[in-house]
């Protein structure tokens, strides 16, 4: 008996586990480092040119939703307090399916994100040769994760402080500059509801790094506590650096120009009578587009291992480091995987793509939430929150949409085809 014991890569004897080293401060600073990253340096312009002036109403719905979202994600963090998020709700409260779709969805999807991220830190460091620079920011990520959540975290705070400082600077010129008025922000000039709906689908790929808080779950110390604070914290403070960043950004430039900028921050400083700032504006998009991809990683090698666990992904990758404490196996897949889509990808179909892989895994998330209690206002958020994600989901762009449900799919077949016995769980030794 204990020969098999031993034969099972010690499955049987004992399930891993990471151990728990996040408080309230480093989990925000970590939902800060997705959320507050390339998105509010690269979005805007995308937005601007589907809402026009109604830019800021995109901004609120895609707020609401994320509200909502990250509701239901903080309530069942707070029960589950375990690596891999949505995956782990949707198989403890709809059943194993779901859970596993939302698993799959979250690493395909974000996965996807992390070459975004890893390609905008190249296009702006090396206009050309952004390929190679994002492969190159890939390991120097993955190095930096293998080495532990602590040391992830501690990197993503000094990352967060930096960006913030500079987005301070780049609001302040926006608004104080010779050449902008408030008569600028042309909230009049929407382009009608749907180029709303596609502006908040946008704008929702930079809030939903929140995600991030509940997939390191298990790493949380306090978890019930630790997580329902930090959710909500970290969504706030990056809803009003959004809102402070588009009102400056609009002022500035005003939407037709915004809408044509590649690099707005850039750009709006510039046109504010403040060109000195430019390159310090670059510099930090460069920063926050690994500060995010950091924390990306961090969340994608989570839930992977967390799957790995329960057999739906190679048991290889749920070992944990002895000495870092970190899914370091999971965490070098990850990475690979990411660098190869870096290598060979195109930044706008990969943000597409993640964005509706990530739209259903939320839809099952607050599917999950509904389960939890009767009371009338918490399934209120939970419905708000599904119907928010199919909109925007419908809305995305025709190839996003078809690409998302063919991946969504070969997940599906997968998991028919390795659960067999209909239960959809792939069987394990018991322990």
């Amino acid at each position: 008996m204990a020969g098999n014991e031993d034969s099972n890569h010690a499955h049987s004897t004992a399930t891993p586990h990471l151990h728990r080293r996040l408080g309230v401060f480093d989990s925000v600073m970590i939902g800060l480092g997705s959320m507050i990253g390339a998105g509010i340096f690269a979005a805007l312009g995308p937005a601007a040119a589907a809402a026009g002036g109604a830019l800021l109403v995109g901004l609120a719905l895609a707020a609401v939703i994320a509200y909502c979202n990250a509701n239901s994600s903080a309530r069942l963090a707070a029960l589950y307090p375990q690596s891999g998020g949505t995956y782990v709700y949707g198989r403890e409260r709809l059943g194993p399916f779901f859970g596993y779709l939302a698993g799959w969805g979250f690493v395909v999807g974000k996965t996807a994100s992390c070459a975004a991220m890893a390609l905008t830190v190249g296009a702006y460091l090396w206009p050309g040769r952004e390929h190679v620079v994002a492969v190159i920011a890939v390991a120097a990520v993955t190095a930096v994760n293998y080495l532990g959540v602590q040391k992830s975290a501690l990197v993503t705070r000094g990352i967060v402080v930096a960006v913030l400082a500079v987005l301070a600077l780049v609001v302040a010129a926006c608004l104080t500059g010779s050449d902008t008025t408030v008569g600028d922000l042309g909230i009049g000039s929407g382009n009608g509801v749907i180029g709303i709906l596609q502006a908040a689908g946008l704008l929702f790929f930079a809030f939903a790094g929140y995600a991030r808080i509940a997939t390191l779950g298990e790493e949380v110390k306090d978890p019930r506590r630790t997580i329902s604070r930090a959710i909500p914290i970290a969504l706030a403070i990056t809803l009003v650096v959004y809102l402070l960043v588009s009102v400056a950004v609009l002022t500035a430039l005003g939407p037709d120009a915004l809408a044509a900028a590649t690099d707005p921050l850039a750009q709006a400083v510039a046109a504010a009578g403040f060109g000195g700032l430019e390159p310090v504006v670059r510099v930090a998009a460069v920063v926050a587009a690994l500060g995010s991809l950091l924390a990306l990683t961090l969340g994608v090698s989570r839930t992977a291992f967390a799957m790995a666990r329960d057999g739906h992904l190679p048991r290889r990758l749920d070992a944990v480091h002895p000495r870092f404490a970190a899914p370091y196996r999971a965490e070098l897949a990850v990475g690979v995987v990411v660098a190869i889509l870096a290598a060979t990808a195109d930044l706008r179909g990969v943000i597409g793509f993640s964005s509706f892989a990530v739209l259903v895994y939320y839809l099952i998330a607050n599917a999950s939430a509904w389960t939890l209690s009767p009371r009338w206002w918490p399934r209120a958020v939970t419905v708000v929150g599904a119907v928010g994600c199919v909109v925007l989901a419908v809305f995305l762009p025709l190839v996003s949409v078809v690409s998302g449900v063919i991946v969504l799919g070969i997940g599906a077949l997968i998991y028919a085809i390795r659960s067999p016995s209909g239960d959809g769980r792939v069987s394990r030794p018991p322990g």
